[in-house]
């Protein structure tokens, strides 16, 4: 095998990576994942703002995030396409919340790090995937207003706890609800392929929420499950932003989450 036919693997610390995507300029460079990763130096805590951004990608001014297309209007390609141009937005703030998390607590148990940086690639080939079925709608991921939405809470997170239980068991969670919804109308409306993209993210994030749950019970003290989550939730959220409109309690099962905390989570 001569030089030019063999892929020489690329190897990168964790903390490199997360510098990367979190000051990268380019999509490419956000979504890019090296062969090998690998965290023999995690150095000291790190903090950034906001990301750097792509020019077409920066975050839109308004206050508030623009209302999705009604489910019923989901018959028009362009409204399915706006829905799922704000989903990959989502995707790719998870992305930079992830690498964020990677350099705010390096001195977090190595199982949990790793834990993190596989979701973080997971959440990486969402964007990928959410890309790919935009330009077959025939829209350009950044021709829609992008939010800041999880970047408003980073000064809160303040410990692998509150970490998990704002992206895990929060963001997360509620996508339990909400990939299965829209899956729905869209196969509903005819459009299979974004139907199969909505069970494809519900199971990767059934097993985000997974890890998140198994987490909260290594972090937390003697409260309650439910309790600890609540105490580590930024100011900017309260309990229901873990759900939809119609809750799936078949999803959190397959996640682990106990049937106490899927009845509190019922009740509000």
């Amino acid at each position: 095998m001569d030089a030019f036919s063999a892929h020489s693997p690329i190897s990168l610390e964790m903390r490199e990576w997360a510098i990367r995507i979190l000051g990268a300029d380019t999509l490419e460079e956000k979504l890019f994942t090296p062969d090998i990763l690998t965290d023999h130096d995690p150095g000291s805590p790190m903090m950034w703002n906001e990301p750097v951004r792509p020019p077409s990608m920066g975050f839109s001014k308004q206050r508030k995030e623009g209302k999705l297309p009604p489910f019923h209007s989901h018959d028009k390609q362009e409204h399915r396409a706006a829905c799922l141009h704000r989903f990959a937005g989502h995707e790719l703030l998870a992305v930079e919340i992830m690498a964020y998390a990677l350099l705010r607590f390096p001195e977090a148990p190595s199982h949990f790090r790793k834990g993190v940086a596989h979701t973080l690639k997971e959440e990486q080939e969402h964007v990928r995937l959410y890309i790919k079925r935009l330009k077959e709608l025939e829209v350009c991921f950044g021709d829609l207003p992008l939010y800041r939405h999880f970047w408003c809470h980073t000064p809160y997170l303040t410990s692998p706890l509150s970490y998990v239980s704002v992206m895990s068991l929060t963001f997360e969670m509620a996508n339990l609800d909400f990939a299965p919804m829209y899956g729905h109308s869209f196969e509903k409306h005819g459009d299979e392929r974004s139907a199969a993209l909505m069970k494809r993210i519900l199971k990767d994030e059934i097993a985000h929420v997974s890890f998140g749950w198994r987490w909260l019970q290594k972090f937390k003290k003697k409260e309650s499950d439910w309790e600890a989550w609540k105490e580590a939730l930024t100011p900017l959220l309260t309990p229901k932003r873990a759900r939809g409109f119609i809750l799936h309690p078949e999803h959190r099962k397959k996640a682990g989450v106990s049937d106490e905390w899927i009845a509190n989570l019922q009740s509000i």
